[in-house]
């Protein structure tokens, strides 16, 4: 077992009640030098718990909402059945610490067709990659407490940027607020639909393009599940369509090796509390 199915973990607790342990692994360590449960593996987790009694296999339609930091500390996922049906389910799961909710997530469960069947399929055009030989590797970043950077969520996983959207790296932000590149675990594991709810939000927020900086916490998340993911790593874009007041809204596409879009998404987050103020203009 790899860590990430490690850290998203969950045992059964009684009915609809799952038990599980945030692991300091896959942390995000804030300025203030505490550590968060990274968002990403907290979704992923909640949806272990879903799917465990789901009549279906693949998590279609997650919505998430972020209500409170998660601590690196022991909690529950509590999973309520809305609806059961034979080609769709919903339910409802809230990740509770200390009787407080820090994530409720609404679940739609289905079934994915397979490349080889019938009816209508249309992709839109995949956004333009370059090879990942030479894309700059994000690599581990200094957190809090680790002289290294390899301490939490910077240690477990890679991050190849493409570089027209990586020179907020060298104080040179590019004015627009995108994000490309590719996205895998540092261990051996095929990408799956646990992997691909941490994958839609892998990259650096897009607002680093305008050369703000900071933590950048995301209020609420919806991605979608569009196919089975082929093995190896994942090429991820992001985009930002609008900045004010405080709060961005950040859209991201996953594709896998074999040039199928695999996972959508869309959140709205905060734009980070340490970040300078700057006037940008699409």
């Amino acid at each position: 077992m790899t860590a990430f199915d490690e850290a998203t973990a969950v045992t059964a607790d009684g009915p609809g009640r799952y038990l599980a342990v945030p692991d300091e692994r896959f942390a995000i360590f804030r300025p203030d030098g505490h550590g968060a449960v990274n968002g990403g593996v907290l979704v992923a987790t909640a949806l272990r718990a879903v799917l465990e009694t789901s009549p279906h296999p693949y998590p279609v339609a997650t919505s998430a909402h972020f209500l409170n930091v998660p601590l690196l500390e022991p909690g529950s996922v509590e999973v309520t059945w809305l609806r059961q049906g034979r080609t769709a389910a919903t339910a409802r799961a809230t990740v509770v610490q200390h009787e407080r909710p820090v994530l409720d997530v609404t679940a739609t469960t289905g079934d994915l067709p397979s490349a080889t069947d019938g009816g209508l399929t249309w992709t839109g055009e995949a956004p333009s990659f370059p090879p990942v030989e030479e894309c700059v590797d994000l690599g581990p970043w200094p957190t809090a407490g680790s002289a290294d950077g390899m301490k939490g969520y910077p240690g477990q996983v890679e991050v190849l940027l493409d570089p027209a959207t990586a020179g907020w790296r060298g104080g040179e932000p590019p004015g627009i607020p995108e994000m490309r590149g590719y996205f895998r675990l540092r261990e051996d594991r095929d990408p799956d639909a646990y992997l691909l709810a941490l994958a839609v939000d892998s990259l650096p927020p897009v607002v680093f393009g305008l050369g703000l900086r900071g933590w950048s916490p995301t209020v609420e998340l919806t991605w979608y599940m569009r196919a089975v993911p082929a093995p190896g790593p994942l090429a991820v874009a992001t985009r930002c369509r609008h900045v004010s007041g405080g709060w961005f809204d950040e859209e991201a596409e996953v594709w896998d090796t074999a040039g199928h879009l695999v996972a959508q998404s869309r959140q709205l987050a905060r734009v980070g509390r340490s970040a300078r103020q700057v006037t940008a203009q699409s």
